[in-house]
């Protein structure tokens, strides 16, 4: 159960994110999770928390300060509780089903009355699986009604998502059929920054984004469509379908189930910013840190002090992991004694993101100013003696 109550006041517009658009892989990889390690991540939708249960953590603590995020991870968690994985996917959206409320009512049993509440005045937004409550996946159905019709059959689209082939097929497909000057155009308009801030994201999260956005989004789909196979790719298949088809994210796949289901007990969630996390932990609390892309929307001097607040509460021998979507961040140099980036792993697991549209992935290992000798990880955890940066705020 959650670690704190979820707030009660959230509407429905307030689900940003009906699922994680980051690729678990990426960040399972990146992140290197070990047996035994106490991890902290933005919740989001909760699907990548959930994936983080498969490295058998001591413990997943997930926060968002938006709580009608965190009802999305605590209806999943009810829903890998009671259902069977077949159900789980139905309930998602990732398959077809006409019983997404018959499967809502075994879940309910196993959620807090508030959550209970906060889900029944949101059957009709059930109806069309879990996956598409958010904002950003409402977009991407306006997206494929009032666009893509507009550019390509569905035999075509069928044709991207079936991939296959070398990457130069791939590639002589999507230049010559695909990248008409219509999808070209009409993809500029539709993820221009006001057609996205307007439909799709806060308006809020693009104050720090400089430069045009829908000509990076399109630099990242050729990526998708050409360099990575489109038929392994749940993310674009849901934003050209509605649903993921064959492929899907980490925490849906069926080998995976039964050891997430064993682990719920170790997932916690708090309604909070990382800011006010950050200062309520105690030194050298946690191992690993999933972040999402939480530091492009704050200023840089803020993104820099909350990096030192990581280095204070992460561990010795600790990872960070980090998306950057539209704005740069990284760890500044006065920082370059505590945090080393691990730049050639962000850069090959960048290239094998699914979630394409990202411009960057970080990898950043928690260190000490002078090494020392290996120690073993029970005493390293628990040692406070490292000289701690202090934070720019």
């Amino acid at each position: 159960m959650p670690s704190t109550p979820i707030p009660t006041t959230t509407d429905a517009a307030s689900i940003r994110y009906g699922q994680c658009w980051e690729d678990a892989d990426v960040l399972l990889r990146g992140l290197d999770v070990q047996p035994g390690d106490d991890c902290l991540v933005i919740a989001s939708a909760g699907d990548n928390a959930l994936a983080l249960l498969t490295r058998d953590p001591r413990r997943v603590v997930a926060i968002d300060h938006n709580p009608a995020q965190l009802e999305c991870l605590a209806l999943r968690v009810a829903a890998y509780r009671t259902l069977q994985h077949p159900e789980l996917l139905e309930l998602m959206g990732s398959r077809p089903s006409t019983r997404r409320r018959d499967l809502y009512a075994r879940c309910r049993t196993a959620l807090a009355p508030q959550s209970q509440r906060f889900w029944d005045a949101r059957l009709r937004q059930l109806d069309g699986g879990l996956g598409q409550v958010g904002r950003f996946e409402q977009y991407f159905r306006l997206f494929r009604r009032y666009v893509l019709p507009l550019v390509h059959p569905q035999h075509r689209v069928r044709r991207l998502l079936r991939g296959g082939g070398s990457t130069g097929s791939r590639a002589h497909f999507y230049d010559l059929e695909w990248c008409s000057w219509r999808w070209r155009s009409l993809s500029r308009l539709f993820f221009s920054r006001s057609t996205m801030a307007h439909f799709g994201r806060d308006p809020g999260h693009f104050t720090h984004v400089e430069g045009p956005v829908a000509s990076r989004v399109l630099a990242r789909a050729r990526h998708a469509a050409v360099a990575l196979d489109p038929a392994e790719n749940p993310y674009l298949a849901w934003i050209l379908t509605g649903q993921h088809g064959e492929a899907l994210t980490l925490a849906l796949r069926p080998e995976h189930f039964d050891t997430i289901r064993d682990g719920l007990d170790r997932l916690s969630w708090r309604c909070a910013t990382l800011g006010d996390v950050l200062r309520d932990q105690p030194s050298n609390s946690f191992d690993r840190f999933g972040l999402s892309d939480v530091f492009e929307y704050v200023s840089e001097p803020k993104a820099h002090a909350l990096m030192a607040d990581l280095v204070r509460v992460g561990r010795t021998g600790g990872r960070v992991a980090y998306w950057n979507l539209l704005v740069p961040r990284r760890r500044p140099d006065h920082l370059a004694p505590w945090l080393r980036p691990c730049d050639s792993l962000a850069t090959a697991l960048h290239a094998e993101d699914k979630a394409f549209f990202y411009s960057r992935f970080v990898v950043e290992d928690i260190t000490e100013p002078q090494p020392r000798a290996q120690q073993p990880r029970t005493l390293r955890s628990r040692d406070a003696s490292r000289p701690l940066p202090h934070p720019t705020h």
